[in-house]
């Protein structure tokens, strides 16, 4: 045992010595090849990440729209994806999905890669969708100036622009012509018109609206000096609730009264009001142009539309709402994403959807444009869109819209109005605090 481990101490001692009698290696030598090699583990790393940046920007095979799935928007974005894959050369696959569901879907299929690269959305979920981290803001500079102002402000939050708008809507009034020979330009005539052409006996009524939608109600708080969240330099103060002051009483208190004069029922809901309307019962209803086509097919030269009527001079202000294309941030080719949600709401694609889908387009040019300006019945939406504020993109109006509502219910039945809006209020505060937990 000892003697094995002599010769192998012996064999290794001869190795060393050999190693010792080779030519001897140049110190700087020994430097510079560990250098080179450290500057080409540095240059491969430089190229790796310049490839990573590049991949965004090297044009894509295909990208993947979620687009809302309603048949006339899908037919209108199938011709403007079709042009688009002409000029590019990039197939856009267009995935059918209702816009409210695409938030949830996009939070489970997106860390997974399953994801789109666009997604279609209301403006006022913005704030929340950017506290889930599910959108990547855009670059608008070069065309921001193409869009209402109004749309630009709905789709900016915490200074950042997160959306492209794409469609604007708001409400107004659609008369009966056999009825009024022209919309109130008033508040007062509105009352008017209420107290002459209701007759409950008959379902006959002057003035119909969802009086216990606060979506719709808006203006008859806002003109009076309610507000939802105060806004200072474009920032929401949603510790400062507008809901129960002076002027929102005020208009709660006129609310009150059509359901108190028996000029609105109680149960008042859409269907009931499409069909007095179109029935010829009703001389003028308040909502908005996405009940155009319907309206127009019962009524036809009968129908005649408005801006809202003036409270104190004014033209009351309605909440409007922006549609926008949004960007996912787990999509891999954002700068192409960019560029087809730029075309799509381009003057001429977005008259097009206009023309196919009827929704009225957030780009300046095609809503001013000749096609709208020619429609009698849809110039008014696109003029009210003028005097409407865009509905709070902050994520805390998710917790103003029930309360709200059910104030309004228990206003219409009756309750007092002040201490309700006052209750509704405490509970809105309640529940967004308990939302920041």
């Amino acid at each position: 045992m000892k003697k094995g481990l002599s010769f192998l101490f012996l064999f290794v001692f001869l190795l060393g010595l050999l190693a010792a009698c080779g030519p001897s290696r140049d110190a700087s030598t020994d430097e510079g090849e560990e250098n080179q090699n450290t500057t080409q583990s540095s240059e491969e790393q430089q190229a790796d990440s310049e490839d990573e940046t590049n991949a965004d920007s090297s044009k894509p095979e295909k990208l993947v729209v979620w687009v809302n799935d309603e048949e006339s928007q899908k037919q209108a974005l199938q011709d403007i994806f079709a042009k688009y894959e002409e000029e590019t050369g990039i197939q856009v696959e267009a995935v059918p999905m209702s816009m409210l569901d695409q938030v949830e879907a996009l939070s489970l299929d997106g860390p997974a890669g399953r994801g789109p690269d666009i997604y279609f959305q209301p403006h006022d979920r913005i704030g929340d969708i950017v506290l889930r981290g599910l959108a990547e803001p855009i670059d608008l500079s070069d065309v921001e100036d193409q869009y209402v102002e109004t749309a630009i402000h709905a789709v900016t939050y915490d200074g950042k622009t997160w959306g492209v708008p794409s469609v604007v809507e708001t409400y107004g009034v659609f008369y009966n012509k056999d009825l009024i020979d022209k919309a109130p330009e008033t508040v007062d005539e509105l009352m008017s018109i209420a107290e002459e052409y209701t007759n409950t006996a008959n379902d006959e009524y002057g003035f119909l609206m969802e009086a216990a939608n606060f979506y719709f109600v808006y203006p008859f708080f806002k003109t009076y000096g309610g507000y939802v969240f105060k806004k200072e330099d474009g920032a929401y103060d949603v510790e400062d609730i507008g809901l129960a002051n002076e002027g929102a009483v005020q208009g709660g208190e006129l609310i009150q009264s059509w359901f108190t004069n028996g000029y609105i029922p109680v149960e008042i809901n859409p269907d009931i009001m499409n069909g007095l309307f179109t029935d010829g019962k009703v001389a003028a209803v308040l909502t908005g142009p996405w009940a155009l086509a319907d309206y127009k097919k019962e009524l036809g030269d009968r129908l005649g539309t408005a801006i809202l009527p003036k409270i104190d001079g004014e033209v009351a202000q309605s909440f409007v709402g922006v549609k926008s294309w949004m960007l996912s941030p787990y999509s891999e080719h954002k700068k192409w994403a960019a560029d087809l949600m730029k075309f799509m709401t381009n003057e001429e694609n977005a008259k097009h959807y206009f023309e196919i889908a009827g929704e009225m387009p957030a780009n300046n040019a095609a809503l001013n444009s000749e096609t709208l300006q020619n429609d009698e019945l849809i110039k008014a939406f696109a003029e009210q869109v003028q005097y409407g504020e865009p509905m709070p993109s902050a994520p805390e109006m998710q917790q103003v819209w029930e309360p709200i509502n059910n104030a309004l219910s228990f206003i219409a039945n009756g309750e007092p109005v002040e201490t309700t809006l006052q209750e509704a209020v405490k509970l809105i505060k309640e529940n967004i605090e308990a939302s920041k937990q």
